[in-house]
């Protein structure tokens, strides 16, 4: 057999071969790596790779090889599983580097990190400031996990007493210029609904490349011509104004009417009126 045909079977024997070892490990082996599984990926490929390119005599050596590195790996991370001391070994466990505001130089010698490095950690979550980190774990796969000092975390609506809607995960109803079917039926949309939006967005089907259904049943499109400009939805934002002006007329007409009566009717329902915008105003905002 010529080698370059010799080269190409084995190629594909081990593509196979590493492709099964990758899919019964897992997707943590292609992801964030241990040591352990760092050292075993490693060693895997360079025997994948001298068995492919012939340095090895024997192909059912490598596969041997191969195949038992592999289940070594899926031992140790089952075993990972149900004992947490051996997972500690293997793994390793997290480092504290920064406390109570403070740098723990120790551990970060332990670990054998600069303050550069640690800056530069912090710098990739947009923390610029040593002064600003309340506490900080060194993770044992590297990266670094940090809490910011009460005052320097960002505001969230529950801070505000704000409230705000849940949002489900949008459906993509549109894709490539056609319309996708089980997409639509989850939105609980119809296709004659869809072509009514799409009318509405004076757009074609065959010009939209994505389009997507989101939590409060809008359609919103990114299209193959980046020229035209598509409006964004405006039923919430006109439902809110519409509210608001009804609002404001009930209060106007209780200025206006002598009649005690029909003004305490016109307060009363103006009173009702602002307490559904107070209630309807999170999920109508756009």
């Amino acid at each position: 057999m010529p080698g370059w045909i010799f080269i190409i079977v084995r190629s594909l024997i081990f593509i196979l071969l590493l492709f099964l070892t990758t899919k019964i490990l897992g997707k943590k082996q292609i992801s964030e790596l241990s040591f352990f599984e760092y050292i075993a990926g490693i060693t895997i490929g360079s025997i994948a790779g001298e068995v492919v390119t012939g340095l090895e005599a024997n192909i059912y050596h490598g596969i041997l090889a191969c195949v038992v590195f592999g289940f070594v790996t899926w031992l140790v991370d089952f075993i990972s599983l149900y004992s947490k001391s051996f997972r500690d070994m293997v793994e390793g466990k997290g480092t504290v580097v920064i406390k109570d505001g403070k740098i723990l130089e120790e551990n970060l010698k332990k670990e054998r990190y600069t303050i550069d490095e640690l800056s530069a950690l912090l710098r990739q979550k947009d923390i610029f400031r040593l002064a600003d980190v309340e506490f900080a774990v060194l993770e044992p796969r590297g990266n670094l996990t940090a809490m910011l000092k009460k005052e320097n975390r960002p505001l969230t609506p529950k801070d505000l007493q704000m409230k705000v809607p849940n949002e489900k995960e949008p459906q993509t109803v549109i894709m490539d210029g056609n319309i996708i079917d089980e997409p639509l039926r989850i939105a609980r949309k119809s296709r004659a609904w869809l072509y009514t939006e799409l009318e509405k967005l004076n757009v074609s089907l065959a010009n939209v490349f994505i389009g997507q259904v989101d939590s409060y049943g809008e359609l919103t499109v990114d299209l193959y011509d980046d020229k035209i400009q598509v409006p964004e939805p405006q039923q919430r934002p006109l439902l809110l104004a519409t509210l608001k002006k009804t609002q404001a007329d009930l209060e106007i007409f209780s200025h206006q009417t002598d009649c005690e009566q029909s003004k305490a009717m016109y307060k009363k329902n103006a009173a009702l009126m602002q307490e559904t915008i107070d209630k309807l105003s999170p999920f109508l905002n756009g």
